[in-house]
């Protein structure tokens, strides 16, 4: 009889090891799909945001130079028309992040800035100069530098940067709605984002 209840205690054993042995690796065979779908689904993003403008602008473009010191100088002058596209961008491929499936916690550290491309067109009219003061190459590119500066300042004081940054909350946004549905844990650096939201408020 004794040796018929250690039999059946160590079958018992035996069994809930085993039990025990599935339950753990359908564990880590869950866990390893999150982690897999998480890193899936980061790469889905991994796109340009793009937000495009466009932006039109008269230029004049005058230059003096001197022939005999003040007695005679020769000028030259020309009216440019820009019409320019400008696009932002956010280049998600270069985001750099860390899964950590010990703690199942999925880490963002660190952004790409955005990228500003300007691509202008200009046209040149009523251009006037002389034999000693003709139009060269330097001066178009001097006249293009000049455009792209424009540009810059017009873009910062646009809405354009707003909207691309709100392109890619949204994007963001994914990543959250995503690691709270596997319930995982979502950082960026050393901020926790609890609510889908918070990222409004964090430091891009």
């Amino acid at each position: 009889m004794r040796k018929i209840l250690l039999g059946v205690f160590i079958t018992l054993i035996i069994l809930f090891a085993f039990k025990y042995c599935e339950q753990k690796r359908a564990d880590n065979i869950v866990l390893q799909e999150s982690s897999t779908l998480i890193q899936k689904q980061i790469n889905n993003v991994g796109k340009l945001i793009v937000t495009e403008g466009h932006f039109s602008e008269v230029f004049n473009y005058k230059n003096s130079k001197e022939i005999l010191g003040n007695y005679l100088t020769s000028n030259k002058k020309a009216l440019v028309v820009v019409n320019a596209d400008v696009t932002i961008a956010y280049d998600l491929s270069k985001i750099e992040f860390d899964v950590n499936k010990a703690t199942k916690t999925l880490t963002i550290i660190n952004i790409p800035e955005e990228e500003i491309k300007i691509h202008p067109d200009l046209e040149y009219y009523d251009m006037q100069s002389d034999f000693f003061n003709p139009f060269e190459a330097k001066d178009y590119n001097e006249i293009k530098k000049a455009v792209t500066l424009s540009l810059n300042k017009k873009i910062g004081d646009s809405n354009l940067k707003h909207n691309a940054k709100n392109r890619l909350i949204s994007e963001l946004s994914k990543f959250f709605i995503l690691t709270n549905s596997l319930g995982w844990t979502l950082q960026y650096n050393n901020t926790v984002i609890s609510k889908n939201d918070q990222f409004q408020n964090i430091k891009l």
